[in-house]
């Protein structure tokens, strides 16, 4: 239970910067070569690197060579641990809203 959470510290350390979240969405859609993922910045190459270094660690994308490019792609598997752990919250804030409508309407 604490490795997992500590995975998960490091995977909404990783989404709670706006640049990461915007690679991830980038990244979501096509491979890209950090080259090709800094483009839209107003940052060094060394500022995307690090941004990626950290996406990365949180195992939210994984990087492969081709060459002399590093190609970064999207990792579906640790995207599907988040999803199932904030299915859980809304399964359970669900189930309220609907206690709390039943509620209502019975008043």
């Amino acid at each position: 239970m604490v490795e997992s959470n500590i995975a998960l510290d490091q995977i909404f350390g990783a989404l709670a910067d706006v640049t990461r979240r915007d690679i991830l969405k980038r990244v979501s859609k096509a491979e890209h070569t950090i080259t090709e993922l800094a483009e839209p910045y107003a940052m060094s190459l060394a500022a995307i690197a690090k941004h990626i270094s950290i996406l990365e660690k949180a195992g939210l994308i994984t990087k492969r060579r081709m060459g002399k490019k590093k190609i970064i792609q999207i990792q579906p598997k640790t995207i599907k641990v988040v999803t199932a752990y904030l299915s859980e919250y809304e399964k359970l804030l669900s189930a309220r809203f609907s206690a709390l409508e039943k509620l209502l309407e019975e008043q």
